[in-house]
């Protein structure tokens, strides 16, 4: 019988129906394993929960083996195939299990029928979550496509499974380890960027913290009843659907069923009926609440793992919800329309409502900046500073305030002036209108000299601003948002889907797709590679990529195939040798040889280019014109080991001196190598988009930038006020000046 793996992966509204449609965490973990059972054709389907503290893996969902299995099948890791799968982190796939040495044979539980056998481990990161099994009484049953689709699955499930098993192992009463927990006058606060972005708005502070449950106790003696609860609870379900929903649509590509774990909590039956049993036994349904919730969230932050910990944020917000509703309170919120919300902490769905309500920009006092509160905020284009300062608690309603949430900044009362030359460095002071109107069809300079301009691209949403101002296409889509914003590494079918949408709304234009540049400070919460005492240096980039072939291999095979029927190019990110070059090269020729062989449709032969950001490259610059096809520069980066400077680093921030001499002559060479070999020179990074940088550029021959989409009507202006006859004198002059002093002299003045 033919497998559907298009529907079992990709219909997440199915997996959605699952959480609405079961009552615990059980019958959770038993709907998958039916559902993937019927998806697949199998006979058996189970689910194995991997506990590290007993080093065990426990059978705790299954269709097809006998019910009493459950929770009584237990394997140590590496034992039997299942334990080995999950111990050697990889699918293991067998025609005839029994023949196996590994097989292990539990009597009693009806295995013995079964012939094939696939069990593949759900990971997060290298954190072992479990396995899942499907078996067949069909010898040689199981396919290579599905173990590949399998993947994608247990890919898809891997954070809702997690938080069903943590759930478990508090109703099991399962302890987890404890982790020690490392007069107003202010103008200036200094914070942490969550979401970039400008706003000078009125200020309101929550004083009332929408986290803290305990100002519902009021509604204790109001005769709220049992039934009144079981509403409640049904309205929060309602309510979470509707907002995963809104999500998904907002943000495909980072959606990540955002609200699973709180959909997940209103199941957990010792949850609920924690509740139930209080009430009763006499308890108001408020009291009652309260003191569950505040029991769970003690259970959550002894966690020893930081990811885990944060879902104290979701079993708040699902209390919250309940309380609200129990109030009829779910409306009743503050007006927040165009004033800057200042908080101690917010939750996901809080984003949402400001967002719906127009704020225009949120201070916290809490949380991190990969926190779903600031992958949303930058999702939904709502500047966010995360500012440990508790004074600004204590500002008066309507107060005045600046937040700079490019350079961090919080401006209390701020003068005219200051709020002019911060809107002014962000060009956010001009409307839409006005800033299409500078977009010119071709950009071009004085003396006719065309330029190229194309979008670099974070998010599926930047796509309708590089469409409206006119981008010749993306020179660079960084990869690694999905990857940054998700619980775990996207699946290959997953990337796919996202890269589809992205060529589809560019409309046929090219897009570059730089492969995964993760490390330095872009951190996965999920993969734990180890304390690097200098991450700028260690294992980011390509380094990641080779290092982790497979993970390469499945974003590869997602661009090809995505990449069928549009124009594409791949950019490796980070190279410092030939070797590296050729072998991502070889990688990326294999890819594409397999997916012809499994008659996938594919793009046939990218562009292929690098990034050019280390030093060691401009010594070997005229080889690697020899492999690939385009450099594209990445000047932020490049300054930085250039010239040996953390860029992050306030102590030497003065020293990062995009025009120091060096900088300029090795740009200049490379575009030497690069023309005599015939190859195209991009720049993107914060040079790109700088007027005092812009002549020069143009000036030792460069034609194409790449820049956020909000750049680049000023750019389309720029080019046309200057001569490309005048940009090359300028260049010349810039590169015979030996001291920065001299250079900085230069750049001054050829501001307009």
């Amino acid at each position: 019988m033919k497998r559907d793996h298009a529907k079992l992966i990709c219909d997440v509204g199915e997996l959605s129906d699952i959480f609405h449609d079961t009552s615990s965490m059980e019958a959770f973990l038993q709907k998958i394993v039916e559902l993937i059972a019927e998806h697949m054709s199998a006979d058996v389907c189970s689910i194995y929960l991997y506990y590290e503290e007993r080093d065990e893996l426990v059978l705790k969902a299954t269709k097809g083996l006998k019910p009493s299995s459950v929770n009584n099948v237990k394997m140590k890791l590496g034992e039997g195939l299942t334990g080995k799968a999950l111990k050697e982190l990889r699918p293991i796939c067998e025609a005839q299990a029994r023949n196996n040495p590994n097989f292990r044979f539990f009597p009693g539980i009806g295995e013995e029928r079964y012939e094939s056998f696939l069990a593949v481990p759900m990971l997060r990161g290298n954190i072992r979550i479990g396995a899942i099994v499907v078996q067949s009484e069909k010898r040689n049953y199981f396919t290579n496509d599905d173990i590949y689709v399998f993947r994608a699955i247990t890919s898809q499930l891997v954070n809702t499974v997690e938080t069903a098993k943590l759930l478990m192992s508090f109703d099991e009463g399962k302890k987890a380890v404890v982790t020690p927990m490392p007069a107003f006058d202010i103008k200036l606060v200094k914070g942490r960027v969550g979401s970039e972005g400008v706003s000078f708005s009125p200020a309101i502070v929550l004083t009332e913290n929408l986290t803290e449950l305990t100002r519902y106790l009021s509604l204790a003696y109001k005769g709220l009843t049992l039934a009144d609860f079981h509403r409640a609870v049904e309205m929060a379900e309602e309510q979470l659907a509707q907002l995963q929903n809104q999500v998904e649509a907002m943000m495909y590509d980072v959606a990540s069923l955002i609200f699973t774990s709180q959909i997940l909590m209103l199941k957990d039956k010792s949850f609920i009926n924690g509740i139930i049993s209080l009430i009763e036994q006499g308890e108001t349904p408020v009291h009652a609440i309260v003191q569950v919730v505040e029991g769970y969230v003690k259970k959550f932050g002894l966690i020893n793992d930081a990811y885990l910990r944060e879902k104290i944020h979701d079993v708040k917000d699902v209390g919250r919800r309940i309380l609200e509703n129990l109030a009829g309170e779910s409306d009743t919120h503050h007006e927040y329309a165009e004033k800057l919300v200042i908080a101690h902490e917010l939750l996901p769905s809080d984003a949402l409502e400001l967002y719906s309500q127009r704020v225009k920009g949120i201070i916290v006092l809490s949380g991190g900046v990969t926190s779903h509160l600031s992958i949303l905020a930058r999702s939904l284009g709502i500047p966010l500073v995360i500012a440990d300062e508790p004074q600004l608690m204590l500002l008066a309603a309507g107060t005045p305030v600046l937040l700079d949430a490019v350079m961090g900044n919080i401006h209390v009362n701020p003068h005219k002036a200051l709020v002019e030359n911060v809107f002014a460095r962000e060009d956010l002071n001009k409307n839409i209108e006005s800033l299409k109107a500078l977009v010119k069809s071709e950009p071009k300079t004085q003396d006719n000299v065309a330029v190229n301009l194309y979008a670099n691209i974070n998010l599926l949403g930047d796509v309708k601003a590089a469409c409206e101002f006119n981008a010749r296409g993306v020179g660079l889509y960084r990869t690694e948002f999905p990857f940054i914003m998700r619980s775990n590494f996207p699946s290959e079918e997953e990337q796919y889907q996202i890269y589809r949408r992205l060529l589809e709304g560019m409309g046929g234009k090219e897009v570059t797709f730089r492969t995964l540049d993760i490390g330095g400070d872009k951190v996965l919460s999920y993969y734990n590679n180890g304390k690097e005492e200098n991450p700028f240096l260690g294992l980011r980039s390509i380094r990641f990529s080779l290092r982790h072939q497979d993970i390469f291999e499945q974003q590869i095979r997602a661009i090809l195939r995505a990449g069928a029927g549009h124009n594409i190019s791949i950019m490796f990110p980070m190279i410092s040798s030939v070797d590296e070059v050729r072998q991502a090269k070889q990688i990326l020729a294999e890819c594409s040889r397999k997916l012809r062989k499994e008659k996938k449709d594919c793009h046939p032969e990218p562009r292929v280019g690098i990034m050019i950001e280390l030093p060691s490259v401009l010594e070997i610059i005229e080889e690697l014109s020899q492999e690939v096809e385009f450099f594209s520069v990445g000047t932020n980066d490049f300054i930085q080991y250039l010239l040996a400077v953390d860029r992050t680093n306030e102590k030497v921030a003065d020293m990062y001196v995009p025009h120091h001499p060096a900088v300029l002559r090795a740009l200049n060479k490379i575009v030497k190598a690069a023309d005599r070999f015939k190859k195209t020179v991009s720049i993107c990074g914060d040079m790109a988009h700088h007027r005092r940088y812009l002549e020069f550029f143009i000036g030792i021959g460069i034609r194409n930038f790449s820049v956020d989409p909000r750049y680049l009507p000023r750019m389309h202006q720029q080019i046309e006020e200057i001569s490309h006859k005048n940009c090359q004198s300028f260049a010349e002059n810039l590169l015979s000046k030996v001291t920065i002093g001299e250079t900085s002299a230069l750049i001054q003045g050829s501001r307009k």
